[in-house]
């Protein structure tokens, strides 16, 4: 993998670049949708690629190992075989998920000893172990394993999660370095910054992270309940740290506002559920604020639903359509939402581009800022 800066914002740290893959180019700042267990909720590949224009999507290591299961994925030859998704993929450890199941997991320094959410079964995940893991799915970004410290926690726990995260961290290399790729295509390896929200925490796991020298590095633990503004200020510090000639992704990052505000801070990567996990509930992101389309008022409104990005759904069904579907609970109602709001999302990271590449981004952002924030 290769990172090229391209543009530079001069009044805030925001950056435009291309990642090159073996899968294809990937155009920052980007956002990448989750697709958790080998699909994009509601979302055919065609639809990815051509309404919403997604350049890499997200897969999770817990999900795919439960299911479909590693006998699978590599008897087709990887994930991209399996869901025909041709550009490329970055998958979570796992480490996210073993944090949210708080009651049925045991944190050692082996690993962590969890019970399958589908039959209670029981397993293991070690570093080494998610390594090939990941290296099985065939994900062009494999992400390190990591403990994802809970908000708010005692000091005392988020120093001792990010040591050993770091020490973890250390096995997921030397393993990562002694395997090759099993489908003749390169992968890397991003570690995570840890840290909670203790400045001094942060500050010295970004040092490690920088002093590993990997292709990329991402920043974990944030967006886990923590005021908006503590995660900006956590971010701003790392991504001083961090070096400027490697992408940069902060992990289950968030609403349009909290995307521009990471842009700004010199985040390159982005990805989240919240897209398409509000489309379902009738939430919907556009260019000119937040809908809830199951609200009276979109009745017989029968103008698109945004025709401000570049989107097929977007343009051609109408707010009023749409709301009758959702009322009426058709399964149609999840796919336009799911759809659209992806559109806007990837339209939104490519408008902050183009704004970084034309010198324009510090003034847009704060436009765009109070306009993706204001309900309608």
């Amino acid at each position: 993998m290769k990172f090229i800066l391209t543009d530079t914002d001069p009044q805030s740290k925001a950056r435009a670049g291309i990642i090159k893959t073996d899968h294809g180019d990937i155009e920052t700042p980007i956002f990448m949708p989750v697709g958790t267990a080998g699909s994009v909720k509601a979302v055919h590949q065609r639809e990815l690629t051509y309404d919403v224009k997604a350049q890499i999507i997200l897969g999770n290591t817990y999900h795919l190992y439960l299911r479909p299961g590693l006998d699978v994925l590599e008897k087709v030859g990887g994930l991209h075989k399996f869901n025909g998704w041709s550009k490329p993929i970055l998958t979570d450890s796992g480490g996210y998920q073993v944090f949210s199941l708080a009651g049925t997991r045991k944190i050692t320094e082996e690993g962590v000893v969890f019970k399958s959410h589908i039959d209670g079964s029981k397993h293991i995940f070690s570093p080494e172990g998610v390594m090939d893991i990941q290296r099985t799915i065939g994900a062009d970004i494999i992400m390190a394993f990591d403990e994802c410290t809970p908000y708010p926690c005692e000091f005392g726990y988020a120093r001792n999660s990010m040591e050993m995260t770091h020490r973890w961290l250390k096995r997921c290399i030397e393993r990562f370095d002694q395997t090759e790729g099993k489908y003749g295509y390169s992968q890397t390896l991003f570690p995570i910054v840890q840290g909670s929200v203790f400045k001094d925490l942060r500050k010295q796991s970004a040092e490690f992270i920088a002093s590993c020298e990997r292709e990329g590095n991402a920043i974990g633990g944030l967006s886990v309940g923590e005021p908006a503004e503590m995660m900006y200020e956590m971010t701003d510090m790392v991504t001083d740290i961090l070096p400027k000639d490697k992408p940069r992704y902060l992990m289950g990052v968030g609403t349009p506002a909290n995307i521009l505000e990471g842009i700004a801070l010199g985040v390159d990567m982005f990805d989240c559920v919240m897209p398409t996990r509000n489309a379902r509930n009738g939430m919907l992101f556009t260019s000119e604020g937040i809908i809830n389309i199951r609200n009276e008022k979109w009745k017989d409104d029968f103008s698109p639903i945004d025709t401000g990005i570049n989107s097929y759904v977007s343009s051609f069904y109408s707010k009023a359509y749409l709301r009758h579907l959702t009322i009426a609970k058709e399964i149609l109602a999840a796919q336009i939402a799911s759809i659209h709001n992806l559109a806007f999302y990837l339209w939104l990271v490519g408008q902050a581009r183009e704004k970084i590449k034309s010198g324009e981004f510090s003034t847009w952002k704060d436009q765009m800022v109070k306009k993706v924030s204001t309900r309608l």
